[in-house]
């Protein structure tokens, strides 16, 4: 594919950006005159804060891609930590996300009848409305800590004049660390140049390795979480039901059962035919796996592997079960899941609900599963033995469930590094047609630049066409690229999202604005594709798991159209 098809939307991603004549505290701290405790950053909880506007305008509110994303922001806080965003009733304390100039808050509770969070231009970004959430949950710059001189140094030399007072250090008396590391990769953390006057660094590392790496915006990092946490006292989540990754003995406190196959599920660190390792660590540190066979029985046999009883909390009824397998059978076997429902605490037999099945030809995967279990429930992993000879089985690990809507579609690329680095500057590689949940055709796009990559979306030309609304109007468009570490809650991935303004010839009916290609023998009709130039670097996939056995995971969803999407007053509640 020739470069110029790829028609690249700049998307501004640097933070703190403060329009001229903005006077703020640290860049994006607001102040308040004579009141010095708006500087304790790490113990004012917000008990109720809260969010946003009952009646939005292009004045007062954020544009339509920042406000899908500040309720992305809030599933992150409602998946790490204790706090919640519930809608404002009559509190005085709330918290107003606004379209002003620039990217700001107030640290902690402080202002009635509305606590503004500023979202403006080049803030809408995941990372960065964290930032700013945080300050507002109670949370200062991380490089303002009063033990930061061991940690780092600030040169004074290399800051614009006047700005010296956005590097000043919060005294002892008026926070606390929580006994919490320094965190180079807190996201509120500076970066290393930020208010130079020179292009040089105004803070450098004392352990170098980091140097590069502080003011990340990918997420809250896991001690950002843990402060936030102790903070509110607290240390549960409002989404997260389960992680396991059989580390332990007890598998988590699931339960096995089993028709005829020789030994059911086992917990092993590596299995005949396959996989040979845990994918956990790979390796690394030797771990486990559950792993059934289907190499000995008959047709129909079946092993049976249960969780624990969980209850959903939300009133929404969605989950999302998330987990690593690897199929070493033969094709007529399956993986099936099955969640199992209970009418109330007496019922012990429950009702079988078939979810998915995984069959076919060998392979391993990172997998997802929507779920929609209304009352307590387990979720049951049967391998069913198929007609075929097998010399293998069914594995899996590193299973996460959460309360929260799964992405819609998965894009895999093997050996990711590989082809970033050896082949030719600005080659493409294209996922597969994908769909949105109300019909549009799309594709994700990566470029391959040597020492780091772009990613672009797309619409393309699709089976619906003909009965879709066209421009495609106010759709969001999520590219995730997966951090695969095995927790959820220790996640830090990279997204970026695009949003289908109509006023763009590029989201109109790619029939006739798009341009004709050959793909896999068949005719495709694509638009102009949009994203950025340099999504993450060589160093930044290699300093996390954004790959795991070489393979990069991107995550992809299409949402209907988010026109209605009126922002309303919320609270910040959190549990104890």
């Amino acid at each position: 594919m020739r470069p110029d098809v790829l028609k690249c939307l700049v998307l501004f991603l640097s933070l703190c950006v403060c329009p001229p004549g903005l006077d703020l505290f640290e860049g994006d701290i607001m102040e308040v005159s004579n009141v010095n405790y708006v500087f304790l950053p790490f113990f004012s909880p917000c008990k109720i804060v809260d969010m946003v506007n009952a009646h939005c305008d292009s004045v007062c509110c954020p544009g339509m891609n920042a406000k899908a994303l500040i309720l992305q922001a809030f599933e992150h806080f409602r998946l790490k930590t204790c706090i919640d965003f519930r809608p404002r009733q009559s509190e005085e304390y709330y918290m107003s996300i606004r379209r002003n100039p620039g990217c700001s808050s107030y640290v902690s509770r402080f202002v009635k009848n509305g606590q503004v969070v500023s979202i403006g231009n080049r803030c809408d970004r995941l990372g960065i409305i964290e930032h700013e959430i945080m300050h507002c949950l109670g949370l200062h710059h991380e490089q303002s800590r009063y033990d930061r001189d061991d940690h780092i140094t600030i040169i004074w030399d290399n800051i614009k004049d006047g700005l010296q007072r956005n590097f000043y250090k919060i005294s002892q008396g008026e926070s606390t660390t929580f006994n919490a590391p320094y965190d180079y990769l807190s996201v509120m953390h500076y970066g290393k140049n930020y208010f130079s006057k020179n292009s040089e660094n105004t803070i450098v590392t004392k352990l170098p390795q980091y140097q590069d790496k502080i003011g990340q915006r990918l997420e809250m990092s896991p001690i950002d979480v843990y402060k936030l946490n102790r903070l509110y006292n607290c240390n549960g989540s409002i989404s997260f039901m389960e992680h396991c990754d059989f580390t332990n003995v007890d598998v988590c406190g699931m339960s096995f059962c089993k028709k005829g196959l020789a030994e059911g599920w086992k917990r092993i660190s590596d299995a005949a035919g396959g996989p040979y390792t845990d994918h956990t660590t790979l390796g690394k540190t030797g771990g486990y796996f559950m792993h059934a066979s289907t190499a000995s029985g008959q047709e129909g046999d079946s092993a049976w592997l249960e969780t624990k009883r969980m209850s959903p909390t939300r009133k929404c009824h969605v989950q999302c079960l998330q987990f690593y397998y690897y199929h070493s059978g033969s094709q007529s076997d399956q993986l099936n899941i099955w969640i199992r429902e209970f009418r109330d605490k007496m019922d012990s037999r429950g009702n079988l609900r078939l979810m998915d099945q995984i069959t076919g030809e060998q392979n391993g995967n990172f997998h997802m599963v929507p779920l929609n279990a209304a009352k307590p429930f387990q979720v049951v992993f049967e391998v069913h033995k198929g007609n075929e000879k097998s010399s293998g089985g069914f594995s899996i690990d590193d299973i996460n469930l959460s309360e929260s809507e799964c992405p819609h579609n998965i894009w895999k690329i093997n050996n990711f590094e590989r082809l970033l680095t050896n082949t030719d500057y600005n080659s493409y590689l294209q996922s597969p047609v994908m769909y949105s949940t109300d019909g549009y055709a799309y594709q994700v796009i990566t470029a391959l630049r040597e020492t780091y990559f772009g990613v672009y979306f797309r619409l393309v030309s699709g089976d619906n066409d003909s009965t879709l609304e066209w421009p495609c109007t106010w759709r969001q468009a999520n590219i995730i690229m997966l951090d695969q570490n095995p927790h959820i809650q220790q996640q830090m991935s990279k997204q970026i999202t695009v949003t289908t303004d109509p006023s763009f010839s590029a989201f109109d009916n790619p029939y006739l604005v798009g341009k004709r290609i050959r793909r896999h023998g068949e005719s495709l009709h694509v638009n102009s594709a949009y994203g950025v130039r340099s999504f993450l670097s060589l160093e930044q996939i290699r300093s996390r798991d954004f790959l795991k056995g070489g393979t990069a995971v991107f995550l992809l969803t299409m949402t209907g159209k988010i026109l209605g999407l009126i922002l309303i007053k919320f609270t910040i509640e959190y549990i104890l």
